[in-house]
């Protein structure tokens, strides 16, 4: 449940670069969650 409160938190940084980075690193995470919920699809003979 940290993780969702940490994703939650609003953007707050000193610059522009680093609120991108954040965003960066947040789509990251999400992207990873979400691979693993795909299922791996094998052909069978």
């Amino acid at each position: 449940m940290q993780c969702v409160k940490l994703l939650g938190q609003p953007l707050i940084a000193s610059d522009f670069g680093r609120q991108g980075a954040k965003l960066h690193f947040r789509i990251a995470v999400v992207n990873s969650y979400t691979a693993l919920g795909i299922p791996v699809t094998e052909a069978l003979e």
